[in-house]
């Protein structure tokens, strides 16, 4: 349906898609002087092995060249288990999301979502000029609504996109739910986004061969420090991923990110010592906010949800003001704060800017 909205002089006219849909513009600047708890990233920093293997092997020669990705293919396949022609490499797990909706999407097709959850599904799904159909978390506690998604997928559902663990609620499904709604969803290219996967350990990728219907995104922005690089991966069966190669850029994913996340995988003490940080952090965030008598919930990922009622922008402010940033999400969950739970220090420090604001 055409917009009736008046464009400036001089303004040229878009799609339709572009013109109804809402900015999506997130609060990204300021923020490398402060305590950041508020994209989920890794605070404390990438891997050191990662950023030594860049000095030795980046050159001026490397720089110039179109990136090569046959050895961090190999590198991935054998950390992730899988074929080199089951996964393509992708700028983050956003261009995942955008490739597969290229790949599969049509004007006014039907996609389906769950609310609240990650942006991008929606702006890419709306980009593509689908018809886009959402299935609310479930209160109390924001539990995902398996029998409800269940209901709600057709035989002409075109796409079902699902972060697992979820962002912002934290709450999850089981790999046993996810065969419920492959099985139902036999049209649809079914995504698990496991960006929070390190956190949770629940994972489809051993589902792959059994589903050709199965996407599964992972990213190296959250656990693996590499936010500023931009690089994840998006699995399937090599079939679906020779389609989904027909439509990517085929130089998305620039060298440097690829040449890391081969030292990336390699470390995996680093990465297991800093899951094993968070997970204790995240205990002591439940125990300081329980003290504070601030509800919260229960989270598989890295970043707790908590209640501020009227009070969720004025804290964030607040804390912002005293160096620790939090992302507010009342405008889709009302009365929410979301705090990126980092090492037990980092979460002392927040509980005790916490503790003066909450007063």
């Amino acid at each position: 349906m055409s917009s009736d909205l008046e464009l400036p002089p001089g303004v040229l006219q878009p799609r339709d898609a572009v013109l109804n849909m809402a900015p999506y513009s997130p609060p990204t600047g300021a923020r490398a002087d402060k305590l950041r708890l508020d994209f989920n990233e890794n605070t404390v920093g990438v891997s050191p092995k990662v950023v030594e293997y860049l000095r030795q092997h980046l050159t001026e020669a490397t720089l110039a060249m179109y990136p090569e990705y046959t050895d961090t293919k190999r590198d991935l396949g054998a950390f992730f288990g899988v074929d080199t022609d089951d996964f393509i490499l992708t700028n983050g797990t956003d261009e995942a999301i955008q490739v597969l909706i290229n790949t599969y999407i049509d004007d006014r097709a039907d996609v389906l979502l769950l609310r609240p959850s990650y942006a991008m599904y929606r702006f890419y799904a709306e980009l593509a000029g689908a018809t886009i159909r959402e299935v609310p978390y479930r209160p109390p506690k924001l539990s995902f609504p398996l029998e409800e998604l269940l209901e709600a997928i057709k035989p002409s559902t075109r796409a079902v996109l699902i972060a697992n663990p979820n962002n912002p609620t934290g709450t999850a499904t089981s790999r046993a739910g996810i065969e419920r709604i492959l099985e139902k969803a036999v049209n649809a290219a079914v995504l698990i986004d496991e960006a929070y996967f390190e956190f949770c350990g629940v994972t489809a990728l051993p589902l792959l061969q059994d589903y050709p219907n199965l996407f599964v995104s992972r990213t190296f922005s959250k656990a693996y420090g590499m936010a500023a690089m931009r690089f994840g991966c998006l699995f399937s069966q090599n079939g679906n991923v020779e389609f989904l190669s027909k439509a990517q850029s085929p130089y998305s994913v620039n060298s440097v990110a690829a040449m890391a996340a081969r030292a990336a995988v390699r470390d995996k003490t680093y990465i297991e010592k800093y899951v094993t940080e968070v997970l204790a952090a995240r205990e002591l965030l439940y125990v300081g906010l329980e003290t504070l008598g601030i509800p919260y919930y229960e989270s598989k990922a890295n970043f707790v949800l908590f209640q501020a009622g009227d009070r969720a922008i004025p804290i964030r402010d607040e804390l912002r003001r005293r160096g620790v940033l939090v992302r507010d999400r009342s405008y889709e969950i009302p009365g929410c704060v979301r705090v990126t739970v980092g090492t037990r220090e980092q979460i002392r420090r927040f509980l005790s800017e916490l503790g003066e604001v909450w007063r």
